[in-house]
């Protein structure tokens, strides 16, 4: 608005000149001169005034949420000054402008504001504020992100690659061979497909044992597992897990939704235990397993109940989606409010521009509370059924988050299920927590102070 006073203003001011010059009869040399000195100077002044983008991410200002991510993303590869405004106008992003990135917002469908650098430093100024629950995080790297997902697996069967292709953030696709040669090495942001790390192949057993594509699946994972040196298929997927560990311990930043998050932890919890029964691995569980079970070596869980039967489709009492009595028309979760100044981290992990987050459903939807660890932050709860949707912790040096359910836009996915338009969806809040994910890695980090 500003910029366009002052284009208004010179405007003026160039016409009052020529004006008064005709009623005085000043030279055309003269008038040149002047007409030429105030072309000048509005645009030495457009310049000066117009120089920041502001990506407004609330509800009423922006068309296109999830693409947003992307032209941040995009900025952040072209070296741009980016910062994340937390709890303002939805958690905004304050870009240095370029003509390059005002047309890749046109291009993209993403609302953008052009802003003087007056402008700039009042918002600053206001969030820096002690009485604003607001804080600037600078972000400084476009993170190298790594899909863990099988060869040939469709990207519309997982939420995160269906967000990361929408919104164009590049990804690389890795699986079991890569983890196990280092290859996590490369990348600063992991994602976990719904992958289960037991070896008992999704339980699936019951519902699908003699569907040939679960046939095919068993035998290919079986090949596979023999290929990379392993004689069953829960021992390879536990070294998976093992390299995985190590990477959020060593720093890493790992993602993960549905099954991948429960299965996950079990396989750390049962490592050097049978847990799998004969028609998953070829041989009996080991008698007594439950109490066998290490707590310790879990990232999220602890004190949970293994499912011993392999006709039930459920890992344990991690999960809730058995203990659900919610109707989809209320099924909401609530985002927590965190102190943007002093908890940094989960402030930018639950930036939305609503509180309220439809629930969705998954092998693993929910997360009985009484077996999320202490030190663990649940970021959205379900109070209607007591149960933890939205969680994250801190492990050795890294970070990770678990996002119960499958898709938050399809509620109830099931197997061959039609994958989901996000055109029809790029407001969604569901998948907003997943690109604040993303770009997570990207900011310079604050210590948390709670």
């Amino acid at each position: 608005m500003m910029t366009i006073m002052m284009f208004r203003s010179n405007e003026n001011k160039l016409n009052s000149a020529r004006e008064n010059t005709i009623s005085k009869n000043i030279p055309s040399s003269k008038v040149l001169k002047n007409a030429l000195l105030l072309s000048f100077l509005f645009l030495f002044s457009t310049q000066l005034f117009a120089s920041r983008i502001l990506i407004p991410m609330d509800a009423e200002s922006q068309s296109n949420h999830l693409k947003a991510y992307g032209i941040v993303y995009y900025s952040l590869e072209n070296q741009l000054s980016v910062n994340w405004l937390l709890n303002y106008r939805g958690g905004s992003f304050l870009i240095s402008d370029s003509e390059k990135l005002q047309k890749e917002c046109q291009i993209r469908g993403v609302d953008f504001e052009v802003i003087s650098d007056n402008m700039a430093e009042s918002i600053l100024e206001e969030i820096s504020s002690p009485s604003r629950n607001m804080e600037s995080v600078a972000l400084e790297k476009a993170p190298k992100i790594a899909v863990y997902s099988p060869k040939g697996n469709k990207p519309w069967d997982d939420a995160v690659t269906m967000a990361l292709t929408y919104a164009e953030i590049p990804y690389k696709t890795i699986y079991d061979r890569e983890v196990l040669n280092d290859a996590l090495l490369l990348y600063d942001w992991l994602h976990l497909h719904h992958e289960d790390f037991t070896g008992q192949y999704g339980k699936f057993y019951r519902a699908f044992r003699t569907a040939p594509w679960y046939i095919e699946e068993k035998k290919k994972a079986e090949v596979l597992a023999n290929e990379l040196g392993y004689s069953k298929v829960s021992e390879e997927k536990l070294a998976v897990a093992l390299k995985i560990r190590d990477y959020v311990v060593g720093g890493g930043f790992m993602f993960a939704m549905c099954s991948a998050t429960d299965s996950f932890d079990i396989a750390l919890a049962a490592e050097g235990v049978d847990i799998a029964e004969a028609m998953f691995d070829g041989d009996p569980s080991e008698p007594g397993y439950q109490a066998k079970i290490d707590f310790n070596n879990t990232f999220a869980f602890t004190d949970f109940e293994l499912e011993r039967s392999p006709m039930v489709y459920e890992f344990s009492s991690i999960d809730m989606t058995a203990k659900r009595q919610i109707p989809k028309e209320s099924d909401y979760f609530t985002l927590m409010d965190y102190s943007a100044k002093w908890d940094v981290v989960p402030t930018m992990l639950t930036q939305n521009h609503t509180r309220l987050v439809k629930g969705f459903m998954g092998q693993t939807t929910s997360y009985d509370p009484s077996t999320v660890k202490p030190g663990v932050l649940i970021m959205g709860e379900s109070k209607l059924n007591g149960e933890a949707r939205y969680i994250h912790g801190i492990k050795g040096k890294g970070f990770f988050t678990f996002y119960g359910g499958h898709d938050p836009e399809d509620y109830q996915h099931r197997v061959g299920d039609p994958k989901t338009e996000l055109e029809l969806h790029p407001n969604s809040p569901g998948y907003r927590l997943i690109l604040n994910n993303v770009l997570f890695p990207a900011a310079k980090k604050k210590e948390q102070k709670t």
